[in-house]
């Protein structure tokens, strides 16, 4: 399997921190976001990584190279300085990613999950790891029940920005810029995204105020 981890964010809310680094060079528990994922799926057997970048994307490549230091080879799919949302970076990459599924991560996040629990492929066109509604997030993203994700449902829950897909969610996609949650919401009306809950350590990572709360959990649980 190979594995995405997405880098190309502007980290407006994350500025001034992310006006000179970009936001997956920050730091949690001294070690840079984008670091924490790499050594992860290197752990769980992905040693195949694409990573796309826009903002001060040429630090990213000088950050972590050619992946030889953390026992993976990572090549880049860079998108400019602005950026073509999740879908559109995703859509972009497909080329390196092959025809087989794949997995996706947000490099601004931080969790302890396992990556080698991931099923090696959805049962359908995507399959979402969830968590619990964070405090400034309460309402969630999509209804997970019986391991199939809905839009709407009784327990909602907040997707972590760790997914399974298969290229052929992304048919008939043009080039672009265009986010990937309506690709998500059209698959699930068609019962083709299953779920599954994680009940572990995640954190969105999402100002610096969190940033700083993040690094202190993290550093104590060390």
């Amino acid at each position: 399997m190979r594995a995405m981890l997405l880098a190309a964010g502007r980290g407006e809310r994350m500025r001034p921190l992310t006006d000179k680094t970009p936001k997956p060079l920050l730091r949690i528990g001294g070690q840079m976001l984008i670091e924490h994922h790499i050594h992860a799926l290197a752990r769980a057997g992905i040693t195949e990584l694409v990573i796309n970048h826009a903002w001060l994307g040429n630090l990213i490549e000088r950050a972590l190279g050619n992946g030889a230091a953390y026992g993976v080879h990572i090549e880049y799919s860079p998108e400019g300085e602005t950026g073509l949302e999740t879908g559109g970076g995703i859509l972009r990459a497909l080329p390196q990613l092959g025809t087989q599924p794949f997995l996706v991560v947000n490099a601004d996040i931080w969790s302890d999950y396992d990556f080698s629990v991931l099923p090696r492929e959805p049962e359908g066109l995507a399959h979402l790891v969830m968590v619990d509604n964070p405090p400034h997030h309460p309402q969630g993203d999509f209804s997970l029940v019986a391991g199939q994700l809905a839009q709407h449902g009784p327990l909602m829950l907040t997707f972590s920005g760790i997914g399974l897909y298969h290229p052929q969610l992304f048919d008939g996609c043009e080039a672009g810029v265009f986010p990937l949650a309506p690709l998500l919401r059209k698959a699930m009306d068609r019962g083709q995204v299953s779920g599954e809950y994680y009940a572990g350590k995640w954190f969105d990572i999402g100002t610096p105020e969190r940033l700083e709360s993040v690094n202190e959990t993290v550093i104590n649980q060390q």
